[in-house]
C-alpha cells in the first residue's frame, strides 16, 4: 500500500524527533466485541488496512460500510537504543470512538472520544529492536452514549447523515522526548498593544528549569524572553512593537521557538507560529481587531468521496479553502465534527475564519450527557486554542428534543460556562440554531428560500424586528445576531435522487440568483453580523453543495461570479 498523509500532523508545535506510523497495518473485524476475551491482541489478523483511512473508506483498502462494534489493528516498528534513552509518546490524530492500546503484549492505556487527538506514553513498555503495537477501537453510533455527528445511525446513509467512520482516521505517530518536556502551549494576544502571553505546560518539572520563547517575523527576531519554571505551567509575556495583525485578507503569522533550559542547556525545543488578533462580541456587533466583522461563511462538513472523514492529501485540505475563498467566502462553520489540525493550519495561513464545533448529534442532550461530552470538548479546545483562525466556539448544534425528552438547559449552561472559563478570549454559542440558553451570539437557521419572506424577515430590519424562530423556547436578549444556516437548495443536474432544502431550482443560474437575493436581504440589516450558506460540497445523497462531492464545479462560471459578487457586497453592519 502507498503510504499517504506523510506530513507533520501538529504544525503549531513541531519537533524534529518523530516518526510517522501511517501505511499498512494488519486489520481484523470484531463484530461481537469479544476480541479481548478471544486473545485477539496476540493472534494473527486476516486483512490489511491503509492507516489513517477508516475501514469504511475506499482508500483504506477495506471499504466495509456496515456496523462494526469493534475493530483491531496491529503493526510492528523498530526502536534504537538512542530512541529509548528518553521518553516515547504514541500520538493518534483521532480514533472513533474508544481506543485501547497494547505494546508488546502489555496494555498501555485507553482513550474515549472519536474526534480529538491524544497521546499515550510507551516508555516503560518499549524495547530495543522490534516492537508490536495493537489497537482496538470500539464504536457504536446507534447508542446515545457518544457523539456521532453526521454519521448515520441507520444501516445506510439517509437525509443529512452519511457514511460512518470507525477506528483510526487521522495520522498515528511516535514522538521521542527528553525526561522533562513541554506538553503544549496556549497563546494569548492583544491587538491594541501587541501583547503576547505564552502559557507552556511541562511534564516532569525539575529544579533549575526555565522556559524561553523567541518570536520572529520573516526570519528576523523581534523578541525573546526567558522565565524560571516554578510548576507544571509557566507563563511568559512580551510585546510586539507595531504589530502586524492577523485578519482575513492579511493573515500575518509570526514564527516562534519554544525551549526548555536546564543548567544552561536546551533540553527540549519546538517550533510554532501565532497570529495577533482579538475577537469581541459587543452589544449587537462582532469585531475583529476593533473593526466590524461580517461573517461570509459556508457550512463545511469535511467529508470526502474516497476517505470519508479523512482527506486524501494535505493539498486537498488547502484546496477546499481555496475553492471557498474563490467565490467570496471568508470562513466556515466546521459542522458537526472536529477537523484535523492540518486543515486549521491552512485556515491560519490563508486568513480563513472558523467556528470550532463538536459532533453532538446522536447523544443524550440531558444533564446525563455532561460526562460524555464535556471531557472531549475540553480536549478539543486545548488542542486548538492557539489557532488564530478560530474566532469562536460552538459546542452544540440543533439540540432537538429527542424521543419525547426535552433538551436539558443545564447541559448547555454547564458546557457554555466551562468553555468561557477555559477560553475567555473568544465568544461561545451554546447551541447553533436552537434552543439557546446562554450565548454570546444569537444565531438561527432559516432555510426558507423565497425572496419575499427573506425581505420581510431581514431586509433593513433593526435588531428588535429581526425574525426569531422558536419564540417559545429562546429569545435574542441583545447579543449579536446572525443566520448561521440558510440556502441548501437541491441542485443535482442529471440525478433523480438526492435531496436539499426548499423547492429545487430549475437551473444553476437560479441557484446563484437565490444566493444573491437571500444574502442581499441579510446584508441590508445593520444588526446582522453574518451568514453561513449550506453548503460547501455535495455529500453522498445530499445534493445542495456549491461544488460536487469530488470538488468539481457544479455551476457555470457566470453563476459562480454572481455568488462571488454577492459575497463581496459591503454589509450595512460593516458601514456602522
Amino acid at each position: 500500500m502507498k503510504i499517504m498523509r506523510t506530513e507533520y500532523p501538529r504544525p503549531q508545535f513541531c519537533r524534529p524527533a518523530w516518526r510517522n506510523l501511517n501505511g499498512e497495518w494488519d486489520f481484523e473485524f470484531d463484530f461481537g466485541d469479544s476480541g479481548e476475551a478471544r486473545g485477539l491482541a496476540e493472534k494473527e489478523y486476516s486483512q490489511k488496512i491503509n492507516v489513517p483511512f477508516c475501514p469504511e473508506s475506499k482508500l483504506s483498502g477495506i471499504k466495509y460500510t456496515d456496523f462494526m462494534n469493534a475493530v483491531w489493528y496491529r503493526r510492528t516498528f523498530k526502536l534504537t537504543k538512542d530512541e529509548l534513552s528518553g521518553r516515547i509518546l504514541l500520538h493518534f490524530g483521532a480514533v472513533d470512538y474508544e481506543a485501547t492500546v497494547w505494546l508488546n503484549g502489555e496494555k498501555v492505556g485507553m482513550h474515549k472520544g472519536g474526534y480529538v487527538s491524544f497521546a499515550l506514553e510507551l516508555t516503560k513498555f518499549a524495547k530495543e529492536g522490534e516492537n508490536t503495537l495493537v489497537v482496538r477501537a470500539r464504536d457504536d453510533n446507534r447508542r446515545t452514549r457518544q457523539p456521532r455527528g453526521k454519521q448515520s445511525e441507520l444501516y445506510a446513509s439517509h437525509g443529512c447523515d452519511y457514511t460512518r467512520t470507525t477506528g483510526i482516521w487521522q495520522t498515528v505517530w511516535l514522538e521521542f522526548l527528553p525526561d522533562t518536556y513541554m506538553t503544549g502551549v496556549r497563546v494569548f494576544t492583544n491587538y491594541k498593544n501587541g501583547a503576547v502571553s505564552i502559557e507552556i505546560s511541562i511534564d516532569g518539572c525539575k529544579k533549575d528549569l526555565s522556559a524561553r520563547v523567541t518570536a520572529s517575523l520573516e526570519g528576523k527576531t523581534i523578541d525573546f524572553t526567558e522565565q524560571p519554571c516554578t510548576g507544571t505551567v509557566t507563563r511568559l509575556d512580551f510585546t510586539v512593537e507595531n504589530p502586524k495583525l492577523w485578519a482575513p485578507g492579511s493573515p500575518t503569522l509570526y514564527d516562534i521557538k519554544y525551549e526548555l533550559i536546564r543548567a544552561g542547556k536546551v533540553i527540549d525545543t519546538a517550533d510554532g507560529y501565532f497570529g495577533i488578533r482579538t475577537i469581541e462580541s459587543r452589544g449587537h456587533g462582532l469585531y475583529l481587531n476593533g473593526k466590524p466583522l461580517f461573517m461570509r461563511t459556508v457550512l463545511d462538513q469535511g467529508f470526502w468521496p474516497d476517505g470519508v472523514y479523512t482527506a486524501p492529501t494535505d493539498e486537498a485540505l488547502r484546496r477546499d479553502i481555496e475553492l471557498a475563498q474563490a467565490i467570496g467566502f471568508n470562513g466556515a462553520r466546521l459542522h458537526q465534527r472536529v477537523f484535523e489540525e492540518r486543515w486549521l493550519y491552512w485556515a491560519d495561513k490563508m486568513g480563513y475564519i472558523v467556528w470550532g464545533e463538536h459532533a453532538n448529534w446522536g447523544m443524550d442532550h440531558t444533564s446525563r450527557g455532561i460526562g460524555i461530552f464535556l471531557p472531549e470538548w475540553l480536549e478539543i479546545m486545548r488542542r486548538d486554542f492557539s489557532h488564530p483562525a478560530i474566532i469562536g466556539w460552538c459546542p452544540f448544534n440543533e439540540t432537538w428534543d429527542r424521543n419525547g425528552t426535552r433538551q436539558d438547559d443545564d447541559l448547555l449552561r454547564v458546557v457554555y460556562l466551562a468553555t468561557k472559563a477555559y477560553d475567555p478570549t473568544r465568544p461561545c454559542i451554546d447551541t447553533s440554531g436552537n434552543y439557546h440558553v446562554i450565548t454570546d451570539l444569537y444565531d438561527i437557521h432559516d432555510y426558507d428560500q423565497r425572496k419575499a419572506v427573506y425581505d420581510e424577515r431581514y431586509r433593513s430590519k433593526k435588531y428588535d424586528d429581526l425574525y426569531e424562530n422558536y419564540t417559545d423556547r429562546q429569545k435574542k436578549n441583545g447579543t449579536p445576531f446572525w443566520i448561521s444556516e440558510f440556502g441548501g437548495a437541491r441542485w443535482a443536474p442529471g440525478r433523480n435522487d438526492g435531496w436539499g432544502y426548499g423547492d429545487a431550482p430549475r437551473s444553476d443560474m437560479e441557484v446563484a440568483e437565490r444566493f444573491d437575493f437571500l444574502t442581499a436581504a441579510m446584508q441590508s440589516s445593520p444588526d446582522i453580523v453574518g451568514y453561513c450558506y449550506t453548503q460547501m460540497t455535495d455529500i453522498e445523497q445530499e445534493q445542495n453543495g456549491l461544488y460536487a462531492y469530488d470538488r468539481s464545479k457544479k455551476l457555470c462560471d457566470e453563476a459562480y461570479e454572481i455568488i462571488r459578487k454577492a459575497n463581496l457586497r459591503i454589509s450595512e453592519f460593516e458601514k456602522c
